[in-house]
């Protein structure tokens, strides 16, 4: 088995800078950032931003959130006009209250009738596979309804399923249950892959050999850290250790991450310097004088000065 590797969605996260870097690091796979039905139908401005790509950014896959399956249908249907992408993921995952309020995200899992009509009516009408993403449960841990949610969608026409090995109630903590991730895999014959606790190439080996999953899904792992895709690569091919980057080649992957950001984030120069920021603290975590950098960072008022900041760490 060659296992695929996926640069998961994260809303706020996988800009196209974060996708470039990460491409090149080893990142064959990547998503766009979550996207809502309603905003992609109705054309909310901040859409055409998330959707900024380039030729070199492919294959690129898109993830819907919605509750409506017409909704999400004529979504699709707009957005498939717009960019060129590999496939369509359902988010039946999302656990944030104000996706769950709507009736949308892992609150499809406690409606399987309407996620199944939501996968039909997408495979149905597009010209590219339909994915969906599950959560093991809602509020509690269920195995057998995990694997009955996932012969739902494959019974429905998706073409894989990407499982994220925790509850809605989980969030983004605790245990990641890898016998539900199994059961779901064992319950299709279409591809699943894993997700949960991937923050290095040792973990990814376990989602892989505890569920049998086809691929993974790296989502917070990336964070600061896009050799996690080349690490995991050369570790499942040849057990090779991973080598651990030092600051000077920290600090060089960070200037290149924030060139980009300066090149092809689309906000006003405040935000894209509070932003800068953030992507800085995610390459610099760790350091002994990490809350020293963290003020520092704070106070910097240009990209330019944010660099000669980076610069003189040691």
């Amino acid at each position: 088995m060659n296992p695929k590797i996926y640069l998961a969605p994260m809303s706020g996260v996988t800009d196209l800078a974060f996708r470039l870097i990460s491409r090149e690091s080893g990142a064959a796979h990547c998503f766009f950032e979550m996207l809502d039905a309603k905003a992609t139908l109705y054309g909310h401005p901040g859409n055409k931003r998330l959707l900024k790509t380039l030729p070199k950014d492919l294959p690129i896959a898109a993830q819907l959130v919605g509750a409506d399956p017409s909704v999400m249908l004529e979504a699709a249907e707009k957005l498939l006009a717009f960019v060129n992408i590999s496939l369509l993921d359902i988010n039946s995952a999302c656990p944030a209250k104000k996706v769950i309020k709507k009736g949308a995200g892992a609150a499809l899992l406690k409606d399987t009738p309407r996620l199944g009509k939501m996968v039909k009516s997408l495979a149905d009408k597009l010209r590219i596979p339909v994915t969906v993403k599950l959560r093991t449960g809602f509020n509690r841990r269920d195995v057998a309804a995990c694997a009955r949610t996932a012969a739902i969608c494959e019974a429905n026409g998706a073409g894989s399923l990407f499982v994220h090995g925790r509850t809605m109630s989980q969030g983004y903590s605790g245990d990641v249950d890898y016998e539900s991730v199994r059961a779901a895999k064992e319950a299709v014959k279409i591809p699943v892959f894993g997700s949960g606790n991937i923050f290095d190439p040792q973990m990814a080996k376990k989602m892989l050999d505890e569920t049998g999953c086809d691929g993974i899904t790296v989502a917070r792992g990336a964070l600061g850290n896009p050799w996690i895709f080349k690490n995991i690569e050369n570790y499942l091919k040849s057990g090779a250790p991973s080598e651990t980057p030092g600051l000077s080649a920290k600090k060089s992957m960070l200037k290149k991450h924030l060139s980009y950001i300066e090149k092809y984030k689309d906000i006003s120069s405040d935000d894209k310097l509070g932003f800068m920021g953030k992507v800085a603290m995610w390459y610099l975590k760790g350091l002994y004088n990490a809350s020293r950098i963290r003020a520092e960072i704070c106070r910097v008022r240009s990209y330019r000065e944010l660099i000669r900041l980076i610069d003189r760490q040691k």
